[in-house]
């Protein structure tokens, strides 16, 4: 009698990359094949260092700080964003910047640049230290106030309730946002902003796929950095539904214990990891037992952010 324990894995649909990270590794792959290595990237180009890897071999040099760029270097910011003073002293500096700045990110610069320019304080609703909401805060004039949670919303000290107004961190939970929202227009009735539109499509789609994943298996597997807050997210959503739920950079750090007696596995992918290690931990999954794959039904994301023109010529 065959003893070899049955798996089946449902994956999740959307998962993985999005458009802003395809367009982000695009941008250093192109700059790569046009100007030859090395290519100066400011940050990791995405929080994925199998990603990171795979560029660092390409010819990608990933520096912390635009000091460490050589005069002259072609030059990449990262898909989280840069502050405006970074975008000043490479212009100082005169080197070639290749943007690699998410357009939804963009999009939550250009909101708060607007609201300050209309005389309203702005709130952040984002994670401390995290590049977008360095990013973020460095490029709306004033300054923001910080917000994470709830619990911060008692503790804030405006100007003036009547002219406040929040912009999002594009990679947050979506309901944990609202949350955040609700709260400050409960304690400031004025408050102006976007509800939770500045969460990015893929952010939504990679969340709204997990919520209906955890529903249909009995453990979860989100492949993603550490330092990836969507990635993170994923994880939390399963977590906080009861499932037992585990982030990992690749196969290799998956255990036959969280499988053990388990019939069903759910896999996703946080936006800046490639399908290829998703696939890895398939392959590692058949240690475990005898798989079966199969798909949840999902929405089909066919969104394309335009390249740099200067790469297009």
């Amino acid at each position: 009698m065959d003893q070899t324990p049955k798996l089946k894995v449902l994956l999740a649909q959307p998962r993985g990359f999005c458009a802003g990270v395809e367009r982000a590794i695009d941008i250093v792959e192109r700059a790569l094949a046009k100007y030859g290595p090395p290519v100066y990237v400011r940050h990791e180009i995405v929080h994925n260092k199998h990603v990171v890897e795979t560029l660092r071999a390409k010819g990608a040099v990933f520096v912390e700080e635009l000091h460490q760029v050589p005069d002259g270097a072609v030059t990449v910011f990262s898909a989280h964003g840069v502050a405006e003073v970074v975008e000043n002293v490479a212009n100082e500096r005169g080197l070639p910047v290749l943007d690699a700045t998410c357009p939804l990110v963009s999009k939550v610069h250009k909101e708060g640049q607007r609201y300050a320019q209309r005389g309203y304080e702005v709130i952040l609703i984002g994670h401390e230290g995290h590049p977008e909401v360095e990013g973020t805060r460095g490029r709306i004039p004033g300054g923001v106030l910080l917000v994470s949670e709830v619990a911060d919303v008692a503790a804030l000290e405006v100007k003036d309730p009547a002219k406040l107004s929040y912009v999002t961190q594009t990679t947050l939970s979506v309901d944990d946002t609202r949350a955040v929202i609700d709260a400050l227009k409960e304690r400031f009735p004025a408050i102006v902003g976007p509800d939770v539109r500045d969460i990015c499509y893929a952010t939504q789609n990679r969340q709204t796929a997990v919520r209906e994943l955890v529903s249909h298996v009995d453990v979860l597997v989100v492949v993603g950095a550490r330092n990836s807050s969507n990635s993170n997210r994923l994880r939390e959503i399963g977590a906080e539904m009861g499932l037992p739920s585990y982030l990992v950079n690749d196969a290799s750090e998956l255990q036959g214990a969280w499988f053990a007696g388990k019939a069903v596995v759910g896999l996703t992918a946080g936006a800046s990891a490639p399908e290829e290690l998703v696939q890895g931990v398939i392959e590692r999954l058949r240690d475990f037992g005898e798989i079966e794959i199969a798909g949840l039904a999902g929405v089909e994301e066919n969104v394309r952010f335009k390249l740099p023109d200067v790469l297009l010529a």
